[in-house]
Parts: C-alpha cells; structure tokens; sequence
C-alpha cells in the first residue's frame, strides 16, 4: 500500500485515487454526454443532463484539489530520460489539466447562456457565469465538446507514453501510479 502523501520516490495514495477517479469520470461523462445528447426532450434527457453537470463540477473540484495538493507534495522524480520527452510529459500533464478545468468551465458557460439553473446535484445552486446568449450557448457547447475530444486524444497518448515506458523502458513510471511500488529490474 502506498503512503498517503507523494514523495520523491512515488505517488501517495491520494494522487493516485485522484488520477484514476479523474480517468473514469472522464470517460463516465462523455458516454453519458454522447447518450443524453441522442435522447429525445423528455424526463430521462433532463435528469441526465443534470447529472453530467453536477459531475462535471465535481470533476472540476476534484481536479482544482489535485492541482493544491501537487503545489503541497513533491512530485516524483522521473526516471532518466531524453530531454524532449521529458518536456513532451510536462507539456502533455499541463495540457490535460488545462483541459479538465476548461471543459466543465465551457459547459458551465454553455448552461447559463441558455439561462439554465445549475443546481449541484439538486442541493446548491450556482452562479450563472454568463448571460443568456443563444450565440454564446451554440460557440460554448462547440467548444466543450471539441476540448473533450482532444482531451481524449491527449489522454490516449499520455496512456501511451505510460505503457511505453513499462513495457519497452522497464521503468517505473506505470507501476508507480499503479501504486505497485518500485521498478522491475532490467532483464
């Protein structure tokens, strides 16, 4: 069992619940976003768009909290590698966070542009951070969909470079979000 807080050496149990939370409910929200969106108006449409947007502030919490808590622990060291990757794995982790705080920020802009309530999980309400705007409400959605899908895309080569770094380097870096510890010695 990993420790609770990060260090040199590896992530801490809180850093890894997070990341693979953040992983599911960003594939959680957008089969949930492609399926209410397919749904005629109706009672089922309603509940589930009000669903998506009380988990995508949650999202947006959750990945806020993240961001603190990475300004108060170490990260851990990366293992030796050439320079561009090292600077292709800090552009891509900035990359995915600035998309995980713009996403629900333009879904948020494209709910009170269509002067909708956003009520988190029917308990508090939210400010509109908008004002109704037909023109505003089409550009945002646009936008929240377009981010996901390079969310997506950007997800997908982190997860590679992740296996890669497992199977072919043999480090460290897969097992230790995987909270399993130290690398596998070289064959």
């Amino acid at each position: 069992m990993p420790p609770i807080r990060d260090s040199r050496e590896r992530w801490g149990l809180v850093s890894i619940l997070i990341h693979w939370l953040t992983v599911l409910a960003i594939l959680f929200m957008g089969g949930l976003g492609l399926y209410m969106t397919s749904l005629p108006i109706g009672a089922e449409k309603v509940q589930l768009y009000a669903l998506h947007k009380s988990l995508g502030i949650s999202l947006l919490a959750l990945v806020l909290f993240r961001l603190l808590w990475r300004l108060l622990n170490p990260r851990p060291a990366l293992p030796p590698m050439p320079r561009w990757q090292r600077i292709a794995a800090h552009a891509s982790h900035g990359l995915l966070y600035l998309l995980l705080i713009a996403i629900p920020l333009s879904g948020w802009v494209m709910n009170s542009a269509a002067n909708f309530p956003l009520v988190w999980f029917g308990l508090i309400e939210l400010p509109a951070i908008a004002a109704p705007d037909p023109g505003l409400r089409a550009l945002a959605g646009e936008v929240h969909e377009a981010l996901y899908w390079l969310l997506l895309l950007i997800a997908l080569v982190h997860a590679s470079a992740a296996l890669k770094h497992h199977l072919h380097d043999r480090d460290h870096v897969l097992r230790n979000m995987l909270g399993l510890g130290p690398a596998r010695p070289r064959p």
